[in-house]
């Protein structure tokens, strides 16, 4: 039996690897054993511990504890932590997801003493190298000996920066093998719809009525931490609810609470409080935030995850940061980079309340690449 180490530490990375989880758990308990590590980056209540329970999560294994702090610090904290369970458990390998700070942690602690690397989410590149993500990802891929991109522009982004695409087994960081799988948060949007329209009552308990309402989330630290873009993302957002006679809802992340009524511009905050076309609530749960994203019009989102689900559940949606790794959200016409530009946030919503062709090929996969990436591990790593 081939043993794997899981590594999260942030809300979307809960969610991504609920799909390796339960691909394990439905075909391949026989043939792999996973140990999770839960490195605590994220340890608020509403962000965490409710999305192991209601994805169906194992418990972490271990939870390092972490919390959040100053980049440097906290990935120290990380790897020590990391290296230790490594050297520990002797895995035949770690999975990482996405571009956080576990995840370069994680590819900087396996990667010294050997361990090698599964990195899903490879390839994905903003080009812009201020973003903390942007370098988390790069150092990842260049740690990698499995790298499985989620879309075709991924898989060439890895081939320009040297990976070769015919590489030949034994796969190690040296030989490491790149493979093009689909989006295993495909898989979980169409697994877990069906379950949120089941199951979710968050339409009902805040007046949302079907299609006559906008998603928005706001949670980068280049957005919340910086008064002018936040007024002018709120100011934006209050002018198209009122010009438009329709309703927001706006989960609202804790750094986003935290800094709401300091980073904001006085008057606007004042006039935010007032709006009833605003509806302010509490961070939800993954299938309640499925639910308000396949019966919203329209989506306003700084999250990278946020934008492919919204592509996923065919909504339109506009992008609150200065470029995006989903480049292909872009290109097909669905998505606008309005990054927080009052004027471009309010052109956005415009062109997209006025645009009818929409188009949404099946740029992600086919909803199985958790299955492909498990049989990709157990191919690669038995009997090494």
């Amino acid at each position: 039996m081939i043993k794997i180490i899981t590594v999260i530490g942030a809300r979307p990375q809960i969610i991504k690897a609920s799909a390796i989880s339960r691909a394990i758990r439905q075909n391949y308990k026989e043939a792999i054993k996973e140990i999770i590590i839960h490195t605590g980056q994220h340890y608020d209540q509403n962000m965490s511990e409710v999305f192991f329970e209601e994805l169906q999560i194992p418990k972490p294994d271990y939870n390092l504890n972490v919390g959040s702090g100053n980049h440097g610090h906290q990935t120290a904290q990380m790897i020590k932590g990391i290296e230790d369970i490594l050297v520990k458990e002797q895995p035949d390998c770690i999975i990482l997801y996405g571009d956080t700070n576990s995840t370069l942690a994680g590819a900087i602690a396996a990667s010294k003493i050997h361990c090698p690397v599964v990195h899903i989410e490879a390839g994905l590149r903003s080009f812009n190298k201020t973003m903390p993500e942007e370098i988390n990802r790069i150092i990842c891929d260049h740690c990698s000996t499995l790298l499985f991109s989620p879309t075709q522009t991924g898989l060439n982004n890895l081939i320009n920066e040297g990976f070769k695409i015919d590489n030949n087994a034994p796969f190690t960081a040296d030989n490491p093998k790149i493979y093009h799988c689909g989006d295993i948060m495909f898989d979980n949007t169409l697994y877990f719809s069906k379950i949120a329209s089941a199951k979710s009552e968050i339409l009902q308990t805040n007046n949302l009525e079907e299609e006559n309402y906008i998603l928005a989330t706001i949670h980068r630290d280049n957005n919340t931490d910086d008064s002018e873009r936040l007024s002018a993302i709120f100011k934006a957002i209050m002018d198209i609810a009122d010009s438009n006679k329709i309703d927001f809802v706006i989960p609202l992340h804790p750094r986003t609470s935290k800094l709401l009524d300091k980073n904001i511009d006085a008057e606007i905050y004042n006039r935010l409080l007032l709006n009833k076309r605003i509806k302010i609530i509490e961070p939800v749960s993954f299938l309640d935030m499925i639910q308000l994203e396949q019966h919203s019009r329209l989506i306003i989102t700084d999250s990278g995850g946020v934008q492919k689900e919204a592509y996923f559940l065919r909504k339109p949606c506009v992008i609150l940061r200065p470029q995006t790794e989903w480049i292909e959200l872009v290109e097909h016409g669905s998505s606008i980079i309005a990054d927080a530009d009052y004027f471009r946030i309010i052109n956005a919503v415009s062109d997209l309340f006025n645009k009818s062709d929409f188009a949404f090929p099946p740029i992600f996969g086919n909803g199985n690449a958790s299955e492909f990436i498990c049989n990709e591990i157990i191919n690669t790593f038995t009997n090494n």
